[in-house]
């Protein structure tokens, strides 16, 4: 059976939240590592937060509202390109700890 556009959307916020997931686990690395964050508007959230983590779980948070929004008002073409552009957040995200991890004494 073919795949058709309906079966398509699922995947979409599914692959967008499997991401936003990522993100939120290498962030809480480059936290515990001293890696610094590079996202302005992340950092400020982890600096006016009562603790970095809430910072971080409410812009998270606001990410999967977004992802919703973007589904609701049938944006699925920006949905898949903000899942390509997490992606390569992700993949950013592990070299830069990789790379962290090699400078540590």
């Amino acid at each position: 059976m073919p795949i058709t556009y309906i079966d398509h959307v699922p995947a979409l916020i599914l692959q967008y939240a499997y991401l936003q997931i990522l993100d939120f686990l290498t962030t809480v690395a480059f936290l515990l590592t001293g890696v610094q964050e590079g996202n302005p508007l992340v950092k400020f959230a982890l600096e006016s937060a009562p603790t970095p983590l809430a910072g971080l779980i409410m812009v998270k948070l606001s990410a999967l509202l977004l992802g919703f929004y973007c589904l609701r008002m049938n944006k699925e073409a920006l949905l898949g390109k903000i899942n390509m552009l997490f992606a390569a957040v992700v993949a950013w995200n592990m070299i830069a700890l990789i790379i962290g991890a090699c400078q540590r004494p």
